[in-house]
């Protein structure tokens, strides 16, 4: 006898069929470049802008479908992040507000790389691979940030309107990519975390931090007054959108607010992190607190200058430092028996490191570099605090952490230092965004510690020093000859390579090193830090040398820093 599939599914295939016909006419206005292949990686897809129309298209329909397979919105943020103004990026935001699957990364990699006559193909294998209802209505939100270019970003946002797979778009216009995250979690938790509008999200944060610097003592104008680099991007905007809901409690100076300068040009937290040097455009007096975000807002770096003029980076590493210790304190005095664990990648400075091992006590977790890595690691504790060296970053509450916070805030019979406590958490959990690294609520988060500790920024500065480091990049011939382990701390391969570098580490006081093959291009990035600045920059070339040798380095030979 023959078997058939049930009736309903063969008439939503026979419906998928007749979808098809006009996902292949629209594409066809948006044709691929020739011989152009992309990669779906932490950010996103991200490159020269006018490569993108077809990405923009096809990530249109993926986000169709991530909708249908997850019945939740499903968020598209076009941007370009930290990279030069002429580049533009797209990137999916998953139900709760965090990044896509990495399956379904692997699907976006395919659907751009598909050329035209295959895309039909590409679509329907994943339909089928996820066992997606076509019938089951789809809903994305859209966002886009201040990149100049963005022709790519009227490509997918006209097109959702009327996509030939059913779906149905709300464009929330100029945001940042932290305010779209948001926005996607606060939909699909049914407004438990918060209104979906740009409004909510200010009234959230902005109450939050007027309600934590309550609990400061005499803060003079002076020490609520912050210089922000806003990078010529959406944050500068946005800081702007949001001053009036900060009631004075916090006095802003924005530079590199967009009106002259172009997006991330010698400003931004790439920038000053990477030049460790203030960004243009920007005035800086003795000891005055400065922070800059990144092009769409999503890192943050603080830095001042001491009265020689020496400038001073505090970075993700010292960031993450002042929020886990003000949350430990608050834990102790909340008499609340919580795990909290601060979550690092190879690049976190040991310094960092030992502070927080070994006067804290708090329990540190290395992973592979990557936000998504890190974020995931944080999942695993009732407050996990992550954030890379170039201030990308958050803090999670586990769902447990948050009932009992709330259930001692609401219990009558404590006494008052734990009420406080509880509250100061309560109202710390509302000033986060926990769904990604968000410069402004980092910033907010900062700046209440810093207020509520009377801490200026030198001696937030001063907790530990860090250690000189150096990076570098060595040009290999095939980047997949380095295999590492222990979160990219040590190689596995290519053979004899992890002892060279543990015999060179061994010639330096307070060392390490270690190499990692990077995500893009044929390159090794060798990371070492000592006890000087000299004998981190000759580790540093001493270890280049081994991986030019072992690895199958091209062209000339590194070449000493001094």
């Amino acid at each position: 006898t023959l078997c058939l599939p049930p009736l309903t599914d063969l008439l939503q295939w026979v419906s998928v069929m007749a979808q098809f016909p006009e996902v292949s006419k629209q594409s066809s206005l948006h044709p691929k470049p020739a011989g152009l292949v992309l990669q779906y990686g932490t950010a996103g897809f991200r490159t020269n802008a006018k490569h993108l129309d077809h990405i923009m298209f096809r990530m249109g329909l993926l986000a169709t479908l991530r909708s249908k397979k997850t019945k939740a919105t499903i968020g598209v943020m076009v941007t370009a992040s930290h990279n030069p103004e002429e580049d533009n990026g797209v990137k999916l935001i998953d139900p709760m507000g965090e990044m896509v699957t990495p399956t379904w990364e692997v699907y976006a990699t395919q659907l751009a790389n598909s050329e035209q006559e295959d895309l039909l193909a590409a679509l329907k294998d994943i339909i089928e691979k996820e066992g997606i209802n076509m019938s089951q209505e789809a809903n994305v939100f859209v966002g886009k940030d201040t990149s100049v270019i963005n022709s790519n970003y009227l490509t997918l946002d006209k097109k959702m309107e009327y996509l030939p797979i059913g779906g149905q778009s709300k464009d929330y216009g100029l945001v940042t990519t932290p305010q779209l995250h948001y926005m996607v979690c606060c939909q699909n938790t049914q407004g438990k975390y918060g209104e979906a509008t740009v409004e909510g999200y200010y009234n959230k944060l902005c109450q939050a931090f007027i309600q934590l610097t309550k609990n400061a003592s005499n803060c003079t104008d002076d020490q609520k007054h912050l210089s922000v680099d806003g990078a010529n991007g959406i944050g500068a905007l946005k800081v702007r959108e949001m001053e009036s809901h900060l009631k004075r409690e916090l006095h802003l100076s924005l530079f590199n607010d967009g009106s002259k300068g172009k997006l991330n040009h010698q400003c931004g937290a790439d920038f000053v992190k990477v030049q460790q040097s203030p960004p243009t455009g920007m005035k800086l007096n003795p000891g005055e607190r400065c922070c800059s975000f990144d092009g769409d807002a999503d890192r943050i770096v603080y830095y001042y200058t001491d009265s020689e003029g020496q400038f001073h980076l505090l970075d993700g590493d010292k960031i993450a430092t002042l929020i886990s210790t003000f949350l430990k304190e608050l834990l102790t005095q909340a008499g609340l028996d919580l795990k909290i664990a601060v979550v690092q990648t190879a690049y976190a400075n040991g310094s960092s490191t030992h502070y927080l091992e070994g006067t804290m006590k708090v329990t540190v977790r290395c992973t592979k570099t990557g936000v998504k890595h890190l974020h995931h690691a944080a999942q695993e504790f009732d407050i996990g605090v992550y954030f890379e060296a170039n201030g990308h970053g958050t803090v999670l509450f586990s769902k447990a952490a948050e009932e009992k916070i709330q259930q001692l805030a609401e219990n009558p019979g404590v006494d008052d230092e734990r009420k406080r406590a509880s509250l100061l958490l309560q109202n710390t959990i509302n000033v986060i965004n926990q769904t990604v690294g968000d410069a402004i609520s980092d910033m907010l988060l900062i700046e209440a510690i810093l207020a509520i500790k009377g801490m200026t920024i030198q001696q937030w500065d001063a907790i530990y020093s860090d250690l000189p480091n150096r990076q570098l990049k060595v040009k290999v011939s095939d980047r997949r000859v380095i295999d590492t382990t222990d979160a990219e701390r040590r190689a596995v391969s290519p053979a004899g390579l992890q002892d060279a570098i543990d015999s060179l580490v061994k010639k330096y006081r307070k060392a390490r090193s270690f190499v990692r093959p990077s995500g893009t291009e044929d390159v090794v990035r060798v990371y070492a830090e000592a006890e000087t600045q000299e004998s981190a920059d000759d580790l540093a070339h001493e270890v280049s040398l081994a991986v030019y040798r072992l690895a199958g380095g091209v062209g000339d030979e590194p070449k000493p820093l001094h």
